[in-house]
């Protein structure tokens, strides 16, 4: 966006992975499953970056902030300089602290190394354990069941995804997975992992050649906490996605901004958020000042089944059924005070885009 606003300085990105920027929903879908070839994944052609005058620095760790210098210190010692900071370090797999969990057969997924790893071990394997019964957790479970692996899901919750989407579409969600032969462990955990088992808190065991573990994320707050911005669950910032220190602006999962749909401080964990907000970002770094006011969007795949979600609703006080869940055609509204907070759809995607609109005019 910086060079399509025809920005002609110096870009300078630093990533601490080895790969250059992904398509990373598709680590749990599509490729995962076995349904994409590797070359879907990068956002960009490997010679984009040069071409676009950025300079991309892979395999590269940044040890510090200095807000007042305005510089970026990295590991090795080297001071790279700014005008403006984007900050957009993204989030990190809660690991269990358990005994087994640093087992070479129990993998993370948030990188396309963690994606490769687990495809190995797939190879191989004849039986999986997903410790999550998250969005992360029940793609993975849908991705190696395309692969023909036996799955068992552990969770401590009592229904998947209950938490966001509510009790009705959290048992769809159950009864979809186990159509496909998905066996659920709920209100459990695995409390440790040997060679080829993973004990659970009931008291059982589970045979498994694999453990994939999805029980969500944390914002990665080091860098920003280091160097003073203000921090409230995530990375404060305001309408315009400035932090507490000017010219320091910060995007996707660690952004926590203003939203005038939801009326409060929300922090999203989703890539269509995240590309948006990269966006405005850019715009903002070179001086535009745009509010950010997309509604927040994200999508989920399970075997055939897509659901998509627009707006933002930790709480409600009533959930709305238009349409039938079971027959995988509906819209589901999540209400707080008659007020629509968020919208969940399968198969009604043009309703899906009305409620976005609906949302979008109700707060300008």
């Amino acid at each position: 966006m910086l060079r399509r606003q025809d920005y002609r300085g110096s870009i300078v990105m630093l990533s601490g992975e080895q790969a250059s920027p992904v398509d990373r929903p598709n680590l749990s879908k599509d490729y995962l499953a076995g349904n994409a070839p590797e070359d879907w994944l990068p956002l960009r052609p490997a010679n984009f970056y040069a071409e676009a005058g950025i300079d991309l620095r892979l395999g590269t760790e940044v040890a510090s902030i200095d807000c007042k210098a305005r510089n970026v210190l990295l590991a090795g010692g080297q001071a790279i300089g700014f005008d403006r900071l984007l900050l957009a370090t993204g989030a990190e797999p809660v690991r269990l602290p358990i005994p087994g969990a640093d087992r070479p057969h129990v993998h993370l997924l948030r990188t396309l190394d963690d994606c490769r790893a687990i495809i190995a071990s797939a190879g191989a394997a004849r039986r999986a354990v997903v410790i999550g019964a998250s969005f992360i957790g029940l793609e993975v479970a849908a991705s190696l069941r395309a692969r023909d692996i036996e799955v068992h899901v552990v969770g401590l919750e009592q229904r998947p995804m209950e938490r966001v989407l509510g009790a009705e579409m959290g048992d769809f969600v159950r009864a979809l997975h186990e159509e496909h032969g998905v066996v659920f462990h709920l209100g459990n955990t695995v409390t440790s992992i040997e060679d080829k088992r993973a004990t659970l808190e009931s008291g059982g065991t589970i045979e498994a050649d694999m453990v994939v573990v999805g029980v969500g994320v944390r914002p990665r707050l080091a860098l920003a906490e280091k160097a003073g911005l203000a921090i409230d669950r995530g990375v404060k910032v305001d309408a315009y996605l400035e932090t507490s220190a000017k010219g320091i602006f910060a995007a996707g999962d660690i952004a926590r901004w203003p939203d005038p749909h939801s009326r409060s401080a929300i922090r999203v964990e989703h890539w269509a958020v995240a590309e948006r907000q990269g966006q405005t970002a850019a715009r903002n770094m070179l001086g535009q000042r745009e509010a950010f006011d997309a509604v927040p969007f994200f999508w989920s795949q399970h075997y055939d089944v897509p659901i998509n979600y627009v707006g933002h609703a930790e709480n409600w006080d009533e959930i709305e059924v238009d349409g039938s869940i079971a027959a995988k055609d509906c819209v589901v509204r999540y209400k707080s005070g008659g007020r629509v907070l968020a919208v969940a759809s399968i198969y009604r995607d043009t309703a899906s885009l009305q409620a976005e609109l609906a949302m979008e005019r109700a707060a300008a």
